[in-house]
C-alpha cells in the first residue's frame, strides 16, 4: 500500500491525536498538579484512556453477526484507537513525573506512581474489555427478540 493511500488514516489519526491530546491538555488545566505533588491527572488520565481502549478494540473487533454483516469504517480504529487513545494518555509524562518524583528525594512516591500506573492500567484495560463484552451481551439479548 502506497504513501498516498495511507493519507486518509494518517489524516483521521492526526485529527484523533488533536483531540485526544487537547482533552489531556484540558483535564491538566481542570486539575493541575501543584510542583511536588502526586500527579493524579495524569494518572488518571492514563487509566481512563486505557479502559476507553479496552473497550473500544472489543467494539470494533468482536462484532457479533447479529450486529450487523458490514465490518465498522475502516477509518474507525485509527481515528479512536491511535488517534483519540493514543493522544489522550501519555506516556512519556508517566516517564517524567516518575522521575520528578524520585528527584524529589520521595522514593516511595515515586515507586508507588511507578508501579501503581502500571496496575491501573493494565486493570483498566481489562475493565474496558469486560465492560464492553458485558454491554455487547445485554443489547445482543436484546436483540434476539426482536424480528
Amino acid at each position: 500500500m502506497g504513501l498516498r493511500a495511507e493519507l486518509p488514516v494518517v489524516g483521521v489519526v492526526a485529527v484523533g491525536g488533536a483531540l485526544g491530546a487537547s482533552a489531556r491538555y484540558g483535564a491538566g488545566l481542570l486539575l493541575p498538579t501543584p510542583e511536588g505533588a502526586f500527579p493524579w491527572t495524569t494518572f488518571t488520565v492514563n487509566v481512563v484512556g486505557c479502559a476507553l481502549l479496552g473497550g473500544l478494540m472489543v467494539l470494533l473487533t468482536e462484532r457479533p453477526t447479529e450486529w450487523s454483516t458490514a465490518p465498522p469504517h475502516p477509518l474507525l480504529r485509527p481515528f479512536l484507537g491511535t488517534g483519540f487513545c493514543g493522544g489522550f494518555t501519555t506516556f512519556s509524562t508517566y516517564a517524567l513525573d516518575t522521575q520528578r518524583l524520585l528527584d524529589a528525594g520521595d522514593p516511595t512516591r515515586g515507586l508507588l506512581y511507578l508501579g501503581g500506573t502500571l496496575v491501573a492500567a493494565l486493570a483498566a484495560v481489562r475493565a474496558g474489555v469486560t465492560g464492553a463484552r458485558a454491554v455487547r451481551a445485554r443489547a445482543g439479548r436484546g436483540r434476539v427478540g426482536r424480528a
